[in-house]
């Protein structure tokens, strides 16, 4: 077995001492079961975290189609100054409003140089 050097906060340290104190047991031997219990957790490949999230929607009973989602997505985040507004709303009229495209007449008539029009009350 070979020994180590280790830096420890002085917190760290005396809750270690405690709780091997209550358990019984050296620090030594609570450092080592703590560093198997790590060795053991950390164990496995590097795409576990992808493992145990691909599909958790629908796992979750949330069953949606990823091409819709990204088309909803789309046209939410998409504004009326947007170069790519036209075909947005072509593709997703339900998620626009009649006033997103009087916003859209506004921004084109001004990046036209032309006069905004008046507000009416």
């Amino acid at each position: 077995m070979t020994r180590i050097l280790a830096d420890l906060p002085d917190d760290d340290v005396t809750w270690l001492d405690r709780r091997a104190a209550e358990e019984g047991r050296s620090r030594a031997s609570m450092l080592r079961e703590a560093v198997s219990a790590f060795k053991a957790q950390s164990d496995g490949s590097d795409e576990d975290w992808l493992k145990a999230g691909f599909g958790l929607w629908a796992r979750h009973g949330i069953a949606t189609d990823p091409h819709e989602y990204d088309r909803l997505r789309r046209a939410e985040w998409t504004r009326p100054w947007d170069d790519d507004y036209d075909a947005v709303r072509a593709e997703s009229p339900e998620c626009f409003a009649d006033q997103d495209d009087r916003e859209r007449a506004h921004y084109r008539r001004l990046d036209d140089g032309g006069p905004a029009p008046a507000d009416n009350p």
